[in-house]
């Protein structure tokens, strides 16, 4: 018996691509109308990284209840929001506590992309990055470059 070739043209071939990786432009696509600061698809990869120096180092909160918390007693990071989250009330106060404690906020547009740049196989609406010295210059651009998209 020999194998027959998939049509590169065929529905099995476009369901395929279809739930493969996707791109900056179709996440945006997803997004809530509180997703303001929004990263660009630059500071949205250095992100991702610094996100996966703090996992090695245990220096990340995620979760809602958790990152609160923590804000709470005064933990200082940036703090990264999932723009796709539905329904917006379960996480739209988290703004707020952040511009009432000066803490750097952005949003970027996937939650499964942030819980799998988090390690995890779940989809994560907010993580906070605690600086750390291991990665500390990362950390720093990501800092420098979320103000700046805040003000703007």
């Amino acid at each position: 018996m020999t194998k027959i070739k998939a049509d590169p043209d065929g529905p099995e071939a476009q369901a395929e691509a279809c739930c493969g990786e996707r791109t900056y432009h179709e996440l945006l696509v997803n997004l809530n109308p509180i997703a303001q600061p929004l990263a660009s698809r630059r500071l949205t990869r250095k992100l991702y990284k610094c996100i996966k120096k703090a996992v090695k180092q245990k220096q990340i909160r995620r979760g809602v209840k958790e990152v609160q918390k923590f804000v709470n007693k005064g933990e200082k990071g940036i703090m990264v929001l999932a723009g796709d989250t539905l329904p917006i009330e379960v996480y739209c106060h988290l703004p707020v506590l952040c511009e009432d404690r000066n803490l750097p906020y952005v949003y970027i547009p996937s939650k499964t992309d942030l819980g799998a740049a988090a390690g995890s196989k779940r989809p994560t609406c907010v993580i906070m990055v605690k600086p750390h010295e291991e990665y500390q210059e990362a950390y720093d651009e990501c800092l420098e470059e979320t103000t700046s998209t805040a003000i703007s």
